[in-house]
């Protein structure tokens, strides 16, 4: 329900935010109610009890990959067994992995893995601390081979620490607040502090299982890695606490007293000029319909708007400045609807890059750049013009010079989907191969090579032309064929397929999308480097 009109949204979008909802809320309770009160007499807080307690109290946190594997193994998978958040800890943008014990014993699927490097790469692009919240039984050994081998199987983490520890000096808090075993205990012992609860926690190479099977010893965990022995006999841990709050608590403490060097923002935040529930209204009811891209930005941008760049040329493409939380981004938009050109000749269709579009965000791209701009992608986006004409114009030059200052350019890179992101035209909007910051999408986005429609006459369209020439219509078996695929196709082109799969961050409500594109700007605003690849190394690192 809107605070602002206490009117209960309706259409597309509200539809598609309940349904959004409810699928969280399953998420949120991991393994179940029985494991999470068999993890309270244990003595632990949940994986979530644990995030709710180190971020700061009411500001906003944007969760990464919270519907990843949510429709895989049979349900079985919520979240892959690991929360990964970009939060605030005393005013600080952190990064913070905990493993929910509750699913699995918080042992790690492959999926896990994804989701972990993903929050390392946050990181490492970013340059803020990370924290790493640890119990977990180690390695889902059913599905070892998806998480034991390979460039970015499990090793790619401790590869990532070292990477952090050694060049990048980027902070790295370990907490192990429960199990942590095998090779998984690289883990902490790869990070700058290590932490651990005093009974609960245990660390160790193997378990007591393991070292008697191999050495024929018989030893209690406590014993064998407990806190005492970490922090007082072997030195590999360097703090005891008597319990989760007391752990949580002197990990903020550290935060706190971590060094910090970017300046803060210091420009008068003015408020929107529009609402964010004004989105469940602005979006259309058909994906294919036209709106009014610059009153969807009124709703995300502070109170001075948006000062558009060439707003007279190629008006299918909207470039422009302007501030979000007193931060300034240039943005980058699809509009929807026809456009007629000022050179004459038919009209361009909105959410279509051509020639003149190309050439116009190649050259504001650069010149954001130059002035170090931080950069947001809105997608809405169908792929590039086709045709004799458009080819003739020479469209594929300019949009590769399109896609190679994209691609090249050093400052920090948001992605928003609203609806389409379809074809080339998602890959010069700043796609995932890219290596963008963040990328969040509404819950209406719809992330494929192509919608159904045009998948069926890809696919059928000799078959149905052939028919149309003999003056026969499709046959029960040809039309039930094409209705599975634009079934098929509409099931893969929603958000929260592509979120289960780790295509974007998160899929956000409306009323979130403002907080978490700050935090989001905030936290890659911390890197005043240049933001290519994975992660950039300093020059002289050693």
């Amino acid at each position: 329900m809107s605070e602002e009109t206490n009117v209960e949204p309706a259409g597309r979008l509200a539809e598609l935010t309940a349904e959004l909802k409810e699928l969280r809320e399953k998420l949120r309770e991991g393994g179940g109610a029985k494991r999470i009160e068999r993890q309270h007499k244990q003595g632990k807080l949940t994986a979530r009890e644990r995030i709710d307690l180190l971020l700061d109290e009411g500001e906003p946190s944007v969760e990464i990959g919270m519907l990843v594997a949510h429709d895989l193994y049979e349900g079985q998978a919520p979240g892959a067994g690991v929360v990964t958040t970009v939060g605030r800890v005393e005013g600080r943008e952190v990064v913070v992995v905990a493993n929910d014990a509750t699913v699995k014993a918080g042992s790690w699927w492959p999926e896990t893995i994804t989701k972990i490097l993903r929050a390392q790469e946050v990181a490492m692009r970013c340059r803020i601390p990370i924290v790493y919240l640890v119990d977990s039984a180690g390695v889902n050994l059913p599905y070892q081979g998806g998480v034991f081998p390979g460039q970015y199987g499990a090793a790619r983490i401790f590869y990532y620490n070292s990477v952090m520890r050694r060049y990048l000096k980027i902070p790295q808090l370990a907490a192990v607040m429960g199990p942590c075993i095998a090779g998984g205990a690289y883990l902490p012992a790869l990070s700058d502090v290590i932490l651990m609860v005093e009974g609960t926690s245990f660390m160790g190479l193997g378990g007591p299982n393991l070292v008697k099977g191999a050495t024929g010893q018989t030893v209690g965990a406590e014993e064998l890695g407990g806190a005492k022995v970490h922090t007082e006999l072997s030195g590999v841990a360097h703090y005891m606490l008597p319990n989760d709050p007391a752990c949580i608590a002197k990990l903020r403490e550290l935060v706190a007293a971590l060094p910090q060097d970017v300046a803060p923002v210091t420009r008068e935040v003015t408020p929107p000029t529009r609402t964010a529930f004004d989105l469940y209204d602005l979006l259309p009811e058909d994906h294919r319909q036209p709106y009014e891209i610059r009153d969807v930005l009124d709703c995300i941008l502070d109170g001075e708007g948006l000062e558009e760049f060439q707003p007279g040329y190629a008006s299918e493409m909207i470039c422009g400045t302007g501030y979000i939380d007193g931060m300034a981004v240039g943005i980058i938009a699809n509009a929807r609807g026809m456009f007629p050109p000022a050179s004459g000749g038919p009209p361009h269709f909105g959410g279509i890059v051509y020639t003149e579009s190309a050439k116009k965000v190649a050259y504001f791209i650069e010149t954001m750049n130059r002035h170090k701009t931080p950069l947001l992608f809105v997608q809405d986006v169908s792929g590039f013009m086709v045709g004799s004409q458009a080819e003739h114009s020479g469209i594929i030059r300019a949009g590769a010079d399109f896609v190679e200052a994209m691609a090249t350019a050093t400052v920090p890179k948001l992605v928003l989907t609203l609806n389409h992101a379809s074809g080339a035209g998602y890959y010069a909007m700043a796609g995932q191969g890219f290596d963008p910051d963040f990328i969040l999408s509404l819950p209406t986005g719809r992330m494929g090579v192509m919608e159904g429609a045009s998948a069926v006459m890809a696919l059928f369209g000799t078959q149905l032309d052939k028919l149309k020439a003999e003056g026969l219509v499709p046959d029960e078996e040809l039309t039930t064929r094409m209705d599975e695929v634009r079934a098929e196709y509409d099931r893969q082109l929603d958000a929260r397929f592509a979120a289960a799969r780790g295509f974007v961050d998160e899929v956000v409500l409306a009323e979130e999308l403002r907080p978490s594109l700050s935090l989001l700007l905030r936290a890659a605003r911390q890197n005043p480097g240049p933001h290519i690849g994975l992660f950039h190394l300093t020059e002289g690192a050693s």
